[in-house]
């Protein structure tokens, strides 16, 4: 399910970025979400 979740967001980053999307911030915080994603994916951090 969270990997199917990090899919759909990746797919429609790229979209966005191919198109020019809303703007950059939008970009910058996916960026930021996907670092946090894999941060705790390494720790392995299950749910709160």
């Amino acid at each position: 399910m969270l990997w199917t979740i990090f899919i759909i967001l990746l797919v429609l980053w790229l979209i966005g970025f191919i198109a020019g999307g809303i703007g950059n911030i939008i970009h910058i915080l996916l960026v930021i979400a996907l670092i946090i994603f894999i941060v705790r994916l390494v720790q392995g951090r299950g749910r709160p």
